[in-house]
Protein backbone atom coordinates (compact mmCIF):
# COMPACT_ATOMS: atom_id res chain seq x y z
CA UNK A 1 0.00 0.00 0.00
CA UNK A 2 1.36 3.39 -1.18
CA UNK A 3 1.67 6.27 1.09
CA UNK A 4 -0.73 8.18 -0.61
CA UNK A 5 -3.54 4.91 -0.15
CA UNK A 6 -2.59 4.89 3.40
CA UNK A 7 -3.33 8.16 3.84
CA UNK A 8 -6.52 7.23 2.05
CA UNK A 9 -7.40 4.52 3.90
CA UNK A 10 -6.68 6.13 7.16
CA UNK A 11 -9.14 9.15 6.44
CA UNK A 12 -11.88 6.67 5.16
CA UNK A 13 -11.64 4.60 8.58
CA UNK A 14 -11.28 7.82 10.91
CA UNK A 15 -14.55 9.03 9.02
CA UNK A 16 -16.64 5.69 10.21
CA UNK A 17 -14.92 6.47 13.62
CA UNK A 18 -16.21 9.92 13.72
CA UNK A 19 -19.26 9.18 15.66
CA UNK A 20 -17.09 8.54 18.61
CA UNK A 21 -14.83 11.03 18.39
CA UNK A 22 -17.81 14.01 17.63
CA UNK A 23 -19.53 12.67 21.13
CA UNK A 24 -16.16 12.38 22.88
CA UNK A 25 -15.59 16.15 22.12
CA UNK A 26 -19.64 17.77 22.94
CA UNK A 27 -18.88 15.63 26.57
CA UNK A 28 -15.15 16.99 26.94
CA UNK A 29 -16.68 20.76 25.71
CA UNK A 30 -19.44 19.86 28.76
CA UNK A 31 -16.78 18.97 31.23
CA UNK A 32 -14.84 21.91 30.60
CA UNK A 33 -17.61 24.24 30.84
CA UNK A 34 -18.63 22.91 33.96
CA UNK A 35 -14.54 23.56 35.35
CA UNK A 36 -14.84 26.95 33.90
CA UNK A 37 -17.56 27.92 36.00
CA UNK A 38 -17.21 26.01 39.27
CA UNK A 39 -14.06 25.96 41.56
CA UNK A 40 -11.89 22.76 41.77
CA UNK A 41 -13.00 21.54 45.07
CA UNK A 42 -16.95 22.81 44.52
CA UNK A 43 -17.22 20.85 41.67
CA UNK A 44 -16.40 17.83 43.17
CA UNK A 45 -18.90 17.92 45.94
CA UNK A 46 -21.40 18.68 43.07
CA UNK A 47 -20.72 15.71 41.34
CA UNK A 48 -20.34 13.79 44.64
CA UNK A 49 -22.99 14.59 46.48
CA UNK A 50 -25.39 12.01 46.03
CA UNK A 51 -24.44 8.43 47.28
CA UNK A 52 -26.68 5.52 47.38
CA UNK A 53 -25.49 1.79 48.53
CA UNK A 54 -26.30 0.48 45.04
CA UNK A 55 -24.22 3.18 43.58
CA UNK A 56 -21.50 2.72 46.09
CA UNK A 57 -21.32 -0.93 45.02
CA UNK A 58 -21.77 -0.36 41.22
CA UNK A 59 -18.84 2.43 41.38
CA UNK A 60 -16.60 0.32 43.85
CA UNK A 61 -16.37 -2.48 41.49
CA UNK A 62 -16.93 -0.78 38.10
CA UNK A 63 -13.76 1.40 38.96
CA UNK A 64 -11.72 -2.07 39.57
CA UNK A 65 -11.99 -3.22 36.09
CA UNK A 66 -8.92 -0.86 35.24
CA UNK A 67 -6.67 -2.22 37.39
CA UNK A 68 -6.21 -5.88 36.34
CA UNK A 69 -9.55 -7.23 34.54
CA UNK A 70 -9.12 -4.50 31.19
CA UNK A 71 -5.70 -5.71 30.85
CA UNK A 72 -6.48 -9.48 30.95
CA UNK A 73 -9.36 -8.78 28.13
CA UNK A 74 -6.69 -7.26 25.82
CA UNK A 75 -5.05 -10.67 25.83
CA UNK A 76 -8.10 -12.41 24.80
CA UNK A 77 -7.64 -11.88 21.28
CA UNK A 78 -4.41 -14.09 21.48
CA UNK A 79 -6.60 -17.28 21.73
CA UNK A 80 -7.59 -16.57 18.20
CA UNK A 81 -4.23 -15.99 16.55
CA UNK A 82 -5.24 -11.86 16.58
CA UNK A 83 -1.60 -10.87 17.75
CA UNK A 84 -2.24 -7.58 15.90
CA UNK A 85 -4.80 -6.54 18.39
CA UNK A 86 -2.69 -7.53 21.51
CA UNK A 87 -0.18 -5.84 19.99
CA UNK A 88 -2.57 -2.88 19.77
CA UNK A 89 -3.97 -3.06 22.70
CA UNK A 90 -0.30 -2.90 24.53
CA UNK A 91 1.22 -0.36 22.37
CA UNK A 92 -1.45 2.30 23.37
CA UNK A 93 -1.67 1.35 27.25
CA UNK A 94 2.17 1.32 27.67
CA UNK A 95 2.57 4.40 25.76
CA UNK A 96 -0.37 6.21 27.66
CA UNK A 97 0.69 4.54 31.03
CA UNK A 98 4.33 6.01 30.40
CA UNK A 99 2.97 9.55 29.33
CA UNK A 100 1.06 9.56 32.65
CA UNK A 101 3.37 8.46 35.07
CA UNK A 102 5.64 11.63 33.94
CA UNK A 103 2.97 14.13 34.29
CA UNK A 104 1.66 12.42 38.13
CA UNK A 105 4.74 12.67 39.69
CA UNK A 106 6.26 15.41 37.80
CA UNK A 107 2.94 17.45 38.96
CA UNK A 108 2.31 15.49 42.28
CA UNK A 109 -1.23 17.03 42.70
CA UNK A 110 -3.40 16.14 46.00
CA UNK A 111 -5.95 13.76 45.36
CA UNK A 112 -9.73 14.99 46.96
CA UNK A 113 -8.93 12.97 50.28
CA UNK A 114 -5.98 15.26 50.91
CA UNK A 115 -7.26 18.74 49.54
CA UNK A 116 -10.49 18.59 51.93
CA UNK A 117 -8.26 17.59 55.02
CA UNK A 118 -7.89 21.32 55.82
CA UNK A 119 -12.11 21.99 55.49
CA UNK A 120 -12.98 20.84 58.78
CA UNK A 121 -16.47 21.37 58.12
CA UNK A 122 -16.75 19.58 55.15
CA UNK A 123 -17.02 15.66 55.22
CA UNK A 124 -16.11 13.97 52.06
CA UNK A 125 -18.91 11.01 50.76
CA UNK A 126 -16.93 8.07 50.99
CA UNK A 127 -17.34 4.21 50.26
CA UNK A 128 -16.78 1.35 52.62
CA UNK A 129 -14.05 -0.78 51.29
CA UNK A 130 -12.18 1.69 49.13
CA UNK A 131 -8.62 2.61 49.86
CA UNK A 132 -7.97 5.94 49.69
CA UNK A 133 -4.88 8.00 48.07
CA UNK A 134 -3.87 10.82 48.60
CA UNK A 135 -0.96 12.28 46.51
CA UNK A 136 -0.37 12.14 42.40
CA UNK A 137 -3.37 12.30 41.61
CA UNK A 138 -3.35 14.69 38.27
CA UNK A 139 -4.11 12.51 35.66
CA UNK A 140 -6.11 9.94 36.25
CA UNK A 141 -4.41 6.08 35.85
CA UNK A 142 -7.82 4.28 35.77
CA UNK A 143 -9.38 7.31 33.20
CA UNK A 144 -6.82 6.86 30.77
CA UNK A 145 -7.46 2.98 30.83
CA UNK A 146 -11.28 3.00 30.63
CA UNK A 147 -10.32 5.21 27.20
CA UNK A 148 -7.23 3.55 26.10
CA UNK A 149 -9.19 0.09 26.02
CA UNK A 150 -12.67 1.52 24.44
CA UNK A 151 -10.89 3.75 21.84
CA UNK A 152 -8.86 0.72 20.63
CA UNK A 153 -12.10 -0.98 20.23
CA UNK A 154 -13.49 1.37 18.46
CA UNK A 155 -10.61 2.03 16.31
CA UNK A 156 -10.46 -1.72 15.49
CA UNK A 157 -14.07 -2.13 14.83
CA UNK A 158 -13.77 1.23 12.41
CA UNK A 159 -10.90 -0.58 10.28
CA UNK A 160 -13.20 -4.01 10.46
CA UNK A 161 -16.17 -1.84 9.18
CA UNK A 162 -14.25 -0.14 6.45
CA UNK A 163 -12.70 -3.53 5.32
CA UNK A 164 -15.60 -4.81 4.48
CA UNK A 165 -16.74 -2.14 2.68
CA UNK A 166 -20.39 -2.06 3.86
CA UNK A 167 -20.85 2.11 4.78
CA UNK A 168 -23.58 2.35 2.67
CA UNK A 169 -25.95 -0.23 4.98
CA UNK A 170 -28.00 1.71 6.87
CA UNK A 171 -28.50 -1.13 9.50
CA UNK A 172 -24.73 -1.71 10.10
CA UNK A 173 -24.15 2.11 10.08
CA UNK A 174 -26.82 2.53 12.72
CA UNK A 175 -25.57 -0.46 14.97
CA UNK A 176 -21.54 0.59 14.40
CA UNK A 177 -22.88 3.96 15.87
CA UNK A 178 -24.97 2.70 18.82
CA UNK A 179 -21.58 0.43 19.28
CA UNK A 180 -19.63 3.53 19.23
CA UNK A 181 -21.98 5.47 21.96
CA UNK A 182 -21.85 2.62 24.14
CA UNK A 183 -17.98 2.33 24.21
CA UNK A 184 -17.98 5.94 24.87
CA UNK A 185 -20.38 5.86 27.83
CA UNK A 186 -18.31 2.70 29.18
CA UNK A 187 -15.24 4.88 29.46
CA UNK A 188 -16.72 8.06 30.56
CA UNK A 189 -18.27 5.58 33.60
CA UNK A 190 -15.24 4.33 34.51
CA UNK A 191 -13.82 7.92 34.64
CA UNK A 192 -16.94 9.18 36.39
CA UNK A 193 -16.18 6.67 39.04
CA UNK A 194 -12.86 8.15 39.96
CA UNK A 195 -14.60 10.76 40.72
CA UNK A 196 -17.58 8.97 42.67
CA UNK A 197 -15.09 7.52 44.98
CA UNK A 198 -12.99 10.54 45.70
CA UNK A 199 -10.04 9.40 44.56
CA UNK A 200 -9.56 11.80 41.70
CA UNK A 201 -11.06 15.70 40.93
CA UNK A 202 -13.01 16.11 37.33
CA UNK A 203 -9.88 17.80 35.90
CA UNK A 204 -7.68 14.18 36.59
CA UNK A 205 -10.12 12.64 35.24
CA UNK A 206 -10.42 14.79 31.96
CA UNK A 207 -6.74 14.76 31.38
CA UNK A 208 -6.82 10.93 32.09
CA UNK A 209 -9.32 10.92 28.95
CA UNK A 210 -7.38 12.67 26.89
CA UNK A 211 -4.19 10.89 27.18
CA UNK A 212 -6.83 7.60 26.76
CA UNK A 213 -8.14 8.74 23.90
CA UNK A 214 -5.37 10.60 21.79
CA UNK A 215 -2.63 7.55 22.57
CA UNK A 216 -4.26 4.58 20.47
CA UNK A 217 -5.64 7.09 17.84
CA UNK A 218 -2.07 8.84 16.93
CA UNK A 219 -0.20 5.06 17.42
CA UNK A 220 -3.28 3.47 15.00
CA UNK A 221 -2.68 6.82 12.57
CA UNK A 222 1.36 6.11 12.66
CA UNK A 223 1.80 2.67 12.77
CA UNK A 224 -1.68 1.26 10.93
CA UNK A 225 -0.17 0.41 8.26
CA UNK A 226 2.58 -2.00 10.39
CA UNK A 227 -0.70 -3.49 12.38
CA UNK A 228 -2.14 -4.19 9.14
CA UNK A 229 0.76 -5.80 7.78
CA UNK A 230 1.32 -8.08 10.82
CA UNK A 231 -2.21 -8.97 11.01
CA UNK A 232 -2.31 -10.17 7.02
CA UNK A 233 0.94 -11.94 7.36
CA UNK A 234 -0.50 -13.91 11.04
CA UNK A 235 -3.02 -14.88 8.27
CA UNK A 236 -1.09 -16.81 5.88
CA UNK A 237 -1.80 -20.72 5.72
Amino acid sequence: MGKKDYLCSMKQMFKILSVYGIAYFLLLMLVFGLQFVYPKLELHLLLNSHHTAIQDTIFKYYSMLAEWPLYILMLLPLLWKKYSMTIFFAMSELSAGAILQILKHFISAPRPASAFEHYQNITLPMVEGVNMHYGNSFPSGHASTFFVFCTCIALILAYHYKQRDIQNNRKTWFLMSLSMLSLLVLAALGGYSRVYLSQHFLSDVCMGSIIGFMTPCLIFYFGGNKIMKLKKLRMRP
